[in-house]
């Protein structure tokens, strides 16, 4: 390729912040949950790249004709593949597109194809926008996807922030992350966090049924617990880890925990997954995923209660990694269950793709 900007590029990231910013000049935009991707098109040749500089053409290609056919002849866009199903965004069925057999990727790009939705143009013709105020870019990728057809959109945008409030409450059931915020005079930066994201959090009561020892091995301590949560059967079911301790905090858990693990594996509702992998959510199962990582885990006797911090569910599961809140010595493990959860209604991602800039 001899473009104005050539692969590999790091995509511009965002820092996390607690609410939509009121002051100020901004573009807000629907925070899409999906996988990032850079998009270069010079000519014939068509690079989708991934957030860590890899190709993601052999994994979708149903969007390489729309790509070809629609983007300028020579152009690099930021945006994000995103697969959607029953009115939603639907994460795990985008994941299973990631797979070593050209034929399975074959089957789901017809049964399930996915989409990309652009946010940002960052070349075209002879022309590289790095430097241009994004209020400017966001016009001119206005311009250039104007008559776009399905599979490729256009993200809406609007600099009103009581939009964007709106946008955050409503399109959480299509699956939608949260809102990303924009100064109107943002450069394109390469690997920087210089735009803001806010995304929703709630609390959740969860078994701590297990944990992994941290990456560097057990003498740096405890690295994730493992949480369970209680179905309408009394089955404790793997929801997803927490993480994110501080090196002290690591350390004291090993302490902690250390009474828990006495005969945990006893009686433990998971005790089958110790030795074997039932194919179902096993809190130590490799797959394609783990990348060859150590997802061993110790057992703990389901005794213990932990408030986190978490986003949202995907399915029965958290899709992201919890946080860490605190300990719940006051509430009973069996009172863990799917029925705390807080329901967010689907919305039609029609709606998303119909609302024009404000």
């Amino acid at each position: 390729m001899d473009l104005p900007v050539n692969p590999p590029l790091a995509p511009m990231l965002a820092r996390r912040v607690a609410e939509i910013p009121g002051a100020g000049e901004w573009i807000f935009e629907p925070k899409w949950d999906g996988f990032r991707a850079i998009v270069f098109r010079d000519g014939g040749e068509v690079m989708i790249q991934s957030r860590d500089l890899k190709s993601l053409n052999r994994y979708f290609p149903e969007l390489i004709d729309p790509l070809r056919e629609q983007l300028p002849r020579r152009a690099v866009l930021d945006g994000e593949i995103v697969l959607a199903r029953n009115g939603a965004l639907d994460f795990e069925a985008l994941q299973m597109r990631i797979h070593p057999a050209a034929s399975r990727i074959k089957m789901l790009a017809e049964q399930t194809p996915a989409s990309i939705v652009f946010f940002d143009l960052i070349a075209e013709d002879d022309h590289e926008f790095c430097s241009t105020p994004f209020e400017k870019r966001r016009a001119r990728l206005e311009s250039v996807l104007g008559r776009a057809r399905p599979p490729l959109h256009i993200t809406p945008a609007t600099r009103d922030a009581a939009t964007a409030r709106d946008w955050f409450r409503r399109f959480e059931g299509a699956g939608l992350d949260g809102v990303v915020a924009k100064p109107l005079n943002l450069g394109y930066e390469p690997d920087k966090r210089v735009m803001l994201k806010i995304k929703h959090e709630r609390d959740c009561d969860c078994v701590a049924a297990g944990f992994r020892w941290h990456k560097k091995g057990e003498a740096s301590g405890v690295g994730s617990l493992l949480l369970g949560l209680y179905d309408d059967s009394g089955a404790l079911q793997h929801v997803g880890v927490c993480a994110s301790f501080s090196n002290q905090m690591r350390l004291e858990l090993v302490e902690f925990l250390k009474p828990y693990r006495k005969h945990a594996l006893e009686n433990h509702p998971w005790r089958s997954w110790a030795g074997a992998d039932p194919g179902g959510r096993m809190p130590g199962a490799q797959s394609r995923w783990s990348r060859g990582k150590d997802l061993s885990w110790e057992p703990l006797r389901p005794e213990l209660v932990v408030e986190v911090a978490y986003e949202h569910m995907q399915g029965a599961r958290f899709r992201h990694t919890a946080q860490f809140r605190r300990w719940r010595f006051d509430k009973q493990p069996k009172d863990c269950t799917y029925q705390q959860l807080e329901v967010v209604p689907p919305h039609e991602l029609a709606a998303i793709f119909c609302t024009t800039r404000s």
